[in-house]
């Protein structure tokens, strides 16, 4: 959550969704590159993908499926490959340093957008109301 601009105030929760593609990874070619169940992993996209997609039901299917709990993939590596504990460890500092270095990239603009008056009056499409 970013709580403020200036001072650059940010939170995260350690928690969210992981989608997997519902064909599994090639890397890209002529005659795969145009298979999506192969290369997003778009909700809209794979549940659509008959036989293959795997609904979760409820909160107990965390860790299976398509769809999954971003936790249940932690655990997974935890329990899964040795030093899975560190891997998970090196794997959120990574994670936490990237989500700080884009926002002290943006930082300046959306410092300056946000002081700009009466952008209230604007709609999406950039039209005045």
């Amino acid at each position: 959550m970013l709580l403020s601009i200036d001072p650059l105030r940010v939170y995260l929760f350690k928690e969210g969704l992981a989608r997997f593609s519902t064909d599994p990874y090639r890397e890209p070619n002529k005659k795969n590159m145009n298979n999506m169940y192969m290369h997003l992993t778009n909700y809209s996209i794979n549940c659509k993908n008959k036989g293959k997609f795997i609904f979760n039901k409820n909160i107990e299917d965390a860790d299976t499926g398509h769809k999954r709990t971003f936790t249940s993939i932690l655990d997974y590596i935890a329990e899964s490959f040795e030093d899975g504990e560190k891997k998970c460890e090196l794997m959120m500092h990574k994670i936490e340093q990237l989500i700080i270095k884009t926002l002290i990239t943006v930082q300046p603009s959306l410092k300056h957008y946000l002081n700009i008056p009466h952008k209230a009056q604007y709609e999406f499409n950039g039209k005045e109301s």
